[in-house]
């Protein structure tokens, strides 16, 4: 990694706080909310530095995430998925040995527009669906394809998220069905994801430390998401995502 805590502004390492304990917040509230993290990350590190900085806070939040919701997870559909997302992870994983800085930032902003709108499509999916906890409205047919995506978007920019999210919601799952599920997903994937990221050089001593000074402030995010999640307007949230997200994504390709 290019650069190390000691290189960070104080106001850039508040940004990175803040958007740490987004992580948390999505983890345990919305799901897919972390693309704002996403483009803080981006935009204060080297874009593709800031893939290896984020991936342990993510893993730290999937933690938190699990602990809170692993009764509700669906095993069924997580089986149906790994397949398809470990080919994603192999191809996102050969993307990124050739991909450089710029190309790496132009390609988080493409796919964090691209997520925006996967997001949109979700919502609109999720309008139309009736709820369950067993996936029952998921389409074998569906799982490879979100899969791959899945995989290929969460290997090169950790913002695999929203295709999860828009796969659980079309399958029609009630939000602990939803969270639950999500939270083991997103924690066997991302763990899963270190030895690649290290091998590339994403993940190093400099990242590591950056982590340590960033992970607690996942802890508060967790918490307030748990408290919010049967509280929270979910569509004013997630229209604001979406914005966030949209801003991000042309703030890096047209950085």
């Amino acid at each position: 990694m290019d650069i190390s805590l000691w290189d960070i502004t104080p106001g850039q390492f508040a940004a990175l706080a803040a958007a740490a304990m987004l992580v948390g917040f999505s983890k345990t509230a919305v799901s897919g909310a972390n693309t704002i993290s996403l483009a803080v990350f981006a935009a204060v590190l080297p874009a593709r530095a800031s893939t290896g900085v984020l991936l342990p806070i993510l893993i730290a939040g999937d933690v938190l995430a699990v602990l809170t919701y692993r009764r509700h997870a669906h095993w069924p559909t997580l089986w149906r998925l790994f397949p398809a997302v470990a080919a994603g992870v192999v191809v996102g994983t050969v993307f990124l040995v050739w991909a450089d800085d710029s190309v790496m930032r132009t390609s988080i902003g493409a796919i964090l527009l691209l997520m925006a709108g996967v997001t949109i499509a979700r919502r609109r999916a999720a309008a139309r669906a009736e709820p369950s906890d067993d996936g029952s409205g998921g389409s074998r047919l569906k799982a490879p394809s979100y899969g791959v995506l899945g995989g290929f978007t969460t290997m090169v920019a950790n913002a695999g998220g929203p295709v999860m999210s828009m796969y659980l919601l079309s399958a029609g799952f009630r939000k602990l069905g939803f969270l639950g599920t999500s939270a083991w997903f997103f924690l066997i994937v991302n763990t899963s994801k270190v030895p690649f990221s290290v091998g590339l050089g994403l993940i190093d001593a400099h990242s590591l430390l950056l982590d340590a000074a960033l992970v607690l402030f996942v802890v508060p995010g967790a918490v307030l998401g748990r408290y919010a999640v049967h509280r929270i307007n979910q569509r004013l949230f997630e229209q604001l995502v979406i914005g966030a997200t949209v801003l991000g994504g042309l703030q890096l390709l047209l950085r």
